[in-house]
């Protein structure tokens, strides 16, 4: 007889905990993510070693990189994306929470070769 692998059972991510209120969440209303599916993508998942993030891109263009914050619910941090996304097009102001500055990746870069400044 054929042996078949088992299908690993999924474990939840205890920071992506069931919200409260949730399902209210369907129906907010987030005007600019709304338009910018139309032609470009957002994404919401786990990014190691960051944790829960979500981004927008517009098929050219990040627009904006969010880290989920201690205790965000997802329609917090959805909202806040819709806010950002507004900022790019509206401000041009491109919102990066994930990745360092980078005066301070030069800093740590500086340090591990052994030049400290």
């Amino acid at each position: 007889m054929e042996s078949r692998r088992q299908r690993a059972t999924h474990q939840r991510n205890p920071s992506l905990r069931d919200d409260d209120g949730a399902s209210a969440c369907v129906h907010a209303d987030l005007p600019h993510i709304a338009a910018l599916i139309a032609d470009g993508e957002i994404t919401v998942g786990i990014l190691n070693p960051v944790g829960c993030v979500a981004v927008a891109t517009d098929g050219h263009n990040t627009l904006a990189m969010l880290k989920r914050r201690p205790d965000e619910t997802l329609a917090q941090l959805l909202t806040r994306l819709d806010q950002a996304i507004e900022r790019a097009w509206t401000e041009e102001i491109y919102t990066d929470e994930i990745n360092p500055p980078v005066s301070y990746a030069f800093q740590i870069a500086s340090k591990h070769r052994g030049r400290s400044r």
